[in-house]
């Protein structure tokens, strides 16, 4: 099993199944997908019905190769997955929680940081940034819980 397809089945255990949340400006989703991405993505059937494999493919291809998450420990190539399908500025935190010029643009410094930095305290930091960036959405209120106790659950696999 490639680390990606490890990834996301960790992935899958935060996302659950079909949701469509009035609170959610993402509106229709399943297996986390929205509605506007499986559009864009060529998927025309019911957002209930979206195939497993589908998500899969969807998750690699527009989360994970843009972030060469190939290139990093698999521990910290989960926690970049997890955050760029949940949404944010992964790349900032990507480059906060390196050390790397936080200038939002993925390059070969970034990479570089990335490859070079102790993978748990990355991890620590790349998690303290996020938590700090959701807790200023407007969502937070309607689904902050919920995103706290996902980058807990993230955190425990840390260490594994």
């Amino acid at each position: 099993m490639s680390t990606f397809d490890d990834a996301f089945d960790q992935l899958i255990g935060n996302e659950g199944g079909y949701a469509n949340y009035p609170q959610d400006p993402g509106g229709e989703t399943m297996r986390g997908i929205t509605q506007r991405v499986a559009l864009a993505w060529g998927y025309t059937g019911r957002m209930q019905d979206l195939p497993r494999e589908t998500a899969k493919q969807i998750a690699k291809t527009l989360y994970w190769d843009p972030l060469h998450c190939d290139s990093y420990d698999a521990r910290v190539a989960f926690q970049l997955l997890d955050a760029n399908y949940n949404g944010g500025p992964v790349v900032v935190w990507m480059q906060q929680a390196s050390g790397a010029l936080a200038d939002g643009k993925l390059g070969p410094k970034t990479i570089a940081a990335m490859q070079a930095v102790d993978p748990e305290l990355f991890i620590m930091r790349f998690a303290a940034a996020r938590l700090v960036y959701l807790t200023t959405l407007q969502t937070w209120p309607s689904f902050g819980r919920g995103w706290a106790r996902r980058i807990a659950t993230n955190l425990r696999v840390v260490g594994a």
